[in-house]
Order: C-alpha cells, then structure tokens, then sequence
C-alpha cells in the first residue's frame, strides 16, 4: 500500500492510494472534517490548515500502521511503525484499552473514534506522567480547551465524556475522586429552520439521488449518515415506514415513508438493482454487513435485499486482498451539494442538511403534532432535547404580537 500526500493549487491537500488500501486507512482519510472526493484527480482533498492536516495524521497513527517521531514540529507526524518512540507506544496502549473497552459495551463506531482522539490529545498533553494523571491534569485540559482552542461548551463536554470513561472504566478510578472535574455549562441555542417555501426551493435546486436524499431529509427527520445508510430491506411500502437502523446512540426507530417518494424509491431501487445484477455478473456485488452478519450469513453480502438504497457511483478495490465492493455514497458529496444548493436558492442562513431534519419537527410541530409523537420520530432519548423545537409557539397567530404592530 503507498499513501501519497501532497499539496494542490486550491489551499487542500490532496490524498491518494496508488497500490492498493485498507479499510482502516480509508476510514482514516473519510473522517477528517471537510475531506471531499475529487473523482479526476482520484484523490481525498482536504482543507489545507494545520487542524486538518494533525486530524489526518492523528487517525493514521491510530490505525497502528504508522507511529509519531519526537523531533518533529508537526504533532502528529507519521514514521514506520518500528520506530514509535516509549511515550508514544504508551499513548498506543492507552487508547487502544478504551477502544476495547467502549466496543464491548457496544458503543457506535463515532463515539468510538471520538472518545479515543479525545484520549490521544489528553495524553500527548501529559505525555511525560500519563501514570500520575489526575482531576488537576484534566482540569487543565479542559481550560486549554475553553481559553486557547475555544471550543464550544459541547465540544468540551464530549471530551470530558471521554477523558471520564477512560478513568472510570479503563483505569478503574473511583467517582468520588472527580468530583471537582469542571463541567461546562451549555448554552440553549435555537435551529436554524427553512421555511416550507425555503425547503422547495433548495430541493428544486438538486438533482439526481442527492435531491431524493433531500427529500427524504426533511420528510422523514432522519439524519445524513441515517438516510446514506438505508438499505432495500429498510423500506417497507406495506406498512408505509422506513426503519432507522444503528441511529445515534445505536438505537433503531421508525419513521414515515412520505407517499409522494414512492415512485421515486421505487425507481431508485430498481436502479440498484440493475447495478447490483451488473455486479454480480462481473463476480462482485458485495457489501458490507453490520456487526457479525457476514459470519452468520456469508453470502448475505451479495443478497440484493442487503444493498445500500444509495451505493457509490464507483466500486472500490483493495488490492492487497482483491476484496472489492460498494460504500453508500459519501456524506461529503451530499453536504457539498446542498451548501451549493442553498447559495443558488439565494437563502441567507447558515444552514446545512441537519438544517432539514430542524425543519421538519418544527413544522410538524406548527401543524399541531404532539412533542412526544415528533420525539418518537426524530429518535430522541430525552423530551427536553426536542423541546428546543417549542420556539415555534413565542410567533405567528398565537404568538406574542408586538407593541409596534399595534400602533
């Protein structure tokens, strides 16, 4: 396998697998924030600045392939693995035992790569005492974080979440000694909302697949990743409902199938299927199965059922092993899309494809559906998460009407 990384004229960095990849790698490269597929160049592209390019190196690191020198300016900077420095290969060690440990109690796979770059940043801090750390060591870490990085007080939090598992479970320290850790407070925030004229007209500016995912966005309040990893077998015309499959939190749910995207899913299912008999005939049309599936069932990863509802245009190849299949299409594609989208709509907000989730409780909401069924269908552990959807009532007819109007 040979991992190029090099600079592009467009402030990204451009990163390409020319012999071959593995999984892992690939996973590395898909989850630093603002990676994009460049289909002619046949490269990742991501942003040119040092966040970016630590993150990429820092999830490298993390698949055991490479390992970090100590005389070096970059934080995370990458070497054969036969020369990983002490301090490094305890960082290793440490982060490796809160993989296992989160992955035994079936933590998803984001909190897992989270709650682990969380540790690694915590350690490198610390690197010299990473035995003798303690509350003031995390204390510390989390001022960083609010003074020098100014993070958000959910960032924050989500890394103390993280630091917190790895002492309570990993290393076993009692709760009672951190009690002093700090917690940052969070602050109510309203969503950005489109109106229901705003969300025809991002729609009406898609095209293809990516306009179907859009619709199926707002009509159904799923998730991005949710809707990219919708299978055949998660469509239920009968009983009109999409089942919601390892949602956040790894919960399962179900939502409405809107009647007006029956013909389309249809269609795009029949349109799978004509690529999944394609694959198939060239002695492919594998996917992959969730948790241990394909042991259980090993020619279930070249049933159609199985197939995503929207593959990759293009299979990828692993070399090394000749494995070769189809992905869901990425979120990156969709993303870029509808950002593109809401520009050419002229639509003055900073919104994104969560934006049509927001949207669709808050117009459920205005159509004098109860919080609960909408908690239900946005898949919501707690009421007071979908109550920040309640800022709809302080307008409109049954709103607080403003001394101005009544002058």
């Amino acid at each position: 396998m040979t991992l190029t990384i090099k600079g592009c004229p467009d402030a990204r960095i451009a990163v390409s697998f020319s012999s071959g990849f593995t999984v892992p790698v690939l996973d590395a490269v898909r989850s630093v924030p603002g990676r994009i597929w460049n289909t002619e160049q046949k490269a990742w592209l991501i942003p040119e600045n040092r966040k970016s390019a630590d993150a990429l190196l820092l999830n490298l690191y993390e698949t055991g392939l490479f390992s970090v020198p100590e005389d070096t300016h970059s934080s995370v900077p990458l070497l054969p693995k036969n020369s990983r420095i002490p301090g490094e290969e305890k960082i290793a060690e440490e982060v490796a035992r809160l993989q296992e440990a989160l992955q035994v109690r079936h933590y998803s796979s984001c909190t897992v790569e989270r709650y682990c770059k969380w540790l690694a940043d915590f350690l490198t801090l610390n690197k010299a005492e990473i035995d003798a750390v303690d509350e003031t060591h995390i204390n510390a870490y989390l001022k960083q974080l609010a003074i020098k990085k100014n993070v958000s007080a959910s960032t924050q939090n989500q890394a103390l979440a993280a630091i917190m598992f790895y002492f309570r479970f990993v290393r076993n320290t009692p709760v009672e000694k951190l009690a002093a850790v700090i917690h940052a407070k969070k602050k109510p925030r309203i969503p950005v909302v489109f109106s229901r004229q705003e969300v025809q007209a991002v729609i009406e500016k898609l095209s293809g697949s990516k306009k179907l995912i859009a619709k199926l966005l707002y009509g159904t309040g799923m998730r991005l990743n949710e809707a990219l990893s919708v299978r055949i077998l998660d469509i239920d015309f009968d009983r009109n409902e999409i089942i919601v499959r390892h949602g956040k939190g790894d919960k399962d749910r179900h939502v409405m199938l809107p009647q007006t995207l029956v013909p389309e899913l249809k269609a795009q299912i029949e349109k799978v299927r004509t690529m999944h008999q394609k694959d198939l005939a060239e002695g492919f049309g594998s996917v992959s199965l969730p948790n241990a599936l394909s042991a259980k069932y090993p020619s279930g990863s070249k049933e159609f059922k199985w197939q995503w509802l929207f593959p990759q245009k293009n299979r990828w190849i692993n070399k090394s092993s000749a494995e070769q299949g189809r992905w869901h299409l990425d979120e990156s594609l969709v993303q870029r899309a509808v950002k593109m989208a809401i520009l050419e709509a002229g639509i003055n907000k900073n919104a994104s494809c969560h934006t049509f989730r927001h949207s669709f409780a808050t117009h459920l909401l205005e159509s004098g559906y109860d919080i609960r069924t909408i908690q239900e269908l946005l898949g919501h552990s707690d009421v007071s998460t979908t109550m920040i959807y309640t800022h709809v009532l302080n307008r409109g007819s049954h709103g607080v009407v403003s001394p101005l109007d009544l002058i």
